[in-house]
């Protein structure tokens, strides 16, 4: 409907070509901007509702004060593994952790993993590359997550949020706080909650359309071709610079499983090509934009430098064993 909705706005109403990089990047800019708008309100208002009846309490403080042997890592990453978003798309859900109180490192578990695995991108990869090059890609995102979002959970970077998302966090414990002592009925309780839905949207709204409006220059202008030349396996440094160049792209995972197809017959290293894919998926200009009205600068660096590096060990793993 979203994608309809896009093709009618562009190719109808503007009369822009489907097939030229214009008409392809504005339509991949009411598409992706329209989705994410919308899945950032319901996913606000349902976080919304489960602050309000579920005991959010009782399971935070159970995941700060129990030991869970990493198993609270280990089921945020594959939450994030069968949600089949990228990763704009991830941020709303992000969000509502946030605002929830889950702990830091449990919800990067959840953003690093979910646009990494999705069922449609394990089909395709099946297909294409057989079942051990899909195990690995699989085990490989999961393990992102498991380990990025322990070590980051373990840097205690709650301080680095943006006061933004502290003062909707606050909001939230003081409004569940006053409904469960006046035991105020859910019909009263859902406008506030659609409002402060709303509030969120627009607050941010103007980093939605930034951050998608980069992602469609990129999507629409940058050719595939640009890239092989510095992928190739006679050069050392292919790993890092291939995940240096992925950043600025943005696509999901299901939506570059091709390009890395081409990729590999053209003869670039399997390692390399999954390390630039798990870059774009993973990792975007786009993504940045929007976690800055959530977190600080400083912790959006440390976000990507760890997520970085563990793709590019990866990467050079992969091409040892592979």
């Amino acid at each position: 409907m979203i994608q309809g909705f896009a093709d009618w706005l562009v190719y109808g109403v503007f009369g822009l070509d489907a097939t030229s990089h214009l008409g392809m990047a504005v339509n991949f800019f009411f598409y992706d901007t329209t989705k994410i708008l919308i899945l950032l309100f319901f996913i606000s208002v349902l976080m919304g509702i489960v602050n309000a009846y579920f005991p959010i309490e009782r399971l935070r403080n159970y995941l700060t004060t129990h030991k869970m042997y990493g198993f609270q890592y280990f089921f945020a990453s594959l939450f994030g593994a069968i949600t089949p978003f990228c990763s704009c798309s991830s941020i709303p859900l992000f969000i509502g952790f946030v605002k929830g109180g889950i702990p830091l490192g449990v919800t990067f578990s959840y953003l690093i993993t979910s646009p990494l695995v999705n069922e449609v991108a394990v089909a395709m990869f099946l297909g294409t590359f057989g079942v051990k090059i899909t195990m690995v890609y699989v085990v490989t995102g999961i393990s992102l997550g498991i380990i990025g979002g322990y070590l980051l959970g373990k840097m205690k970077l709650e301080p680095y949020l943006s006061d933004w998302v502290k003062q909707i966090q606050i909001n939230a414990n003081v409004e569940s706080a006053e409904w469960e002592e006046e035991k105020t009925p859910f019909r009263k309780r859902f406008p506030s909650i659609v409002r402060e839905a709303w509030g969120i949207v627009r607050g941010v709204l103007l980093y939605v359309i930034i951050g998608i409006a980069i992602g469609a220059a990129m999507h629409g202008y940058v050719p595939e071709g640009f890239f092989e030349h510095y992928m190739s396996k006679d050069n050392w440094y292919a790993v890092p610079l291939s995940v240096l160049l992925a950043v600025p792209m943005y696509a999901n995972a299901a939506g570059i499983v091709p390009v890395i197809e081409v990729f590999v017959a053209k003869g670039v290293p399997i390692g390399t090509a999954l390390a630039f894919m798990i870059g774009v998926v993973g990792l975007s200009l786009p993504e940045a934009t929007l976690l800055k009205k959530v977190m600080t600068w400083k912790l959006i660096g440390l976000f990507f430098g760890t997520i970085t590096l563990f793709i590019i060990i990866s990467g050079y793993l992969f091409n040892f064993l592979l």
